[in-house]
């Protein structure tokens, strides 16, 4: 993956932060394998989970997982912690390894996600999808959602899953709430992003799932798009500037 916009000078790329487990621990034997690495840096670092340790293309260094998403990278003593991406350089420009990961997490997480939970406006011919976590009260997603007759002549397939950001005991939610239970669900959820009201309705939804789901993705805000193979795009985008990311245009 090429990161966009200006290639950075390459001491930028390398320029990570490194900083101390200060724990009062000592220094530990070098970790035999990466449980026994798992097993210390969750005696060092209480409070951050560990989702998985792998080696890293540096000799010693381990890529750090957390349940979160986040990225971390160690020594095999556990006695440093470097907080940021790394990179590798390249002749095509600098690869970004940490994001890599994300996106094959978020590409993981999204195919766990059955389709039926979530609201879509596919085109008569598919030729690309999009998966987007929506609030029906945000003024950008509300954009997005007037040109869907643009993405559908584009041949992209919306697919919306909920992310009220104000949270799960909100009006905003108990609003989406009503759209995924709605008999007809484009219906709903098009009658709210127009600022107009629903019948209140209560079913077993998945609106409260998806909404942690997106920030297992790193949604920061809304509407956040992100494509099949997991890249994640924040914000808006016209329907003809995402389909150009999106290889359709």
């Amino acid at each position: 993956m090429k990161v966009p916009g200006k290639r950075p000078k390459a001491g930028l790329a390398l320029a990570l932060l490194v900083a101390w487990a200060a724990c009062g621990h000592g220094v530990w034997a070098a970790a035999a394998d990466e449980t026994a690495l798992r097993e210390r840096l969750a005696e060092l670092l209480p409070g951050m989970p560990v989702s998985t340790v792998a080696p890293s293309p540096l000799p010693g260094i381990y890529a750090v997982e957390m349940e979160d998403g986040s990225v971390l990278y160690a020594d095999a003593e556990a006695s440093h912690v470097i907080a940021g991406d790394m990179y590798v350089l390249t002749e095509a420009g600098p690869v970004n390894l940490a994001e890599v990961r994300r996106q094959e997490r978020r590409r993981q997480l999204l195919a766990d996600v059955d389709p039926s939970d979530m609201i879509v406006f596919a085109p008569k011919e598919t030729k690309a999808v999009v998966s987007v976590f929506t609030d029906v009260d945000c003024g950008y997603c509300r954009k997005l959602h007037q040109e869907r007759t643009e993405l559908a002549d584009y041949g992209i397939e919306v697919r919306y899953l909920a992310y009220p950001r104000a949270g799960t005991d909100s009006e905003t939610y108990e609003n989406m709430v009503s759209a995924w239970c709605a008999t007809d669900r484009q219906r709903a959820i098009t009658r709210l992003k127009q600022g107009e009201r629903v019948p209140a309705k209560t079913c077993e939804n998945p609106v409260a799932e998806q909404y942690r789901l997106g920030a297992l993705v790193g949604v920061g805000g809304t509407p956040t798009l992100v494509t099949p193979s997991g890249e994640l795009i924040p914000g808006y985008l016209p329907a003809a500037e995402l389909a150009k990311r999106l290889g359709v245009l």
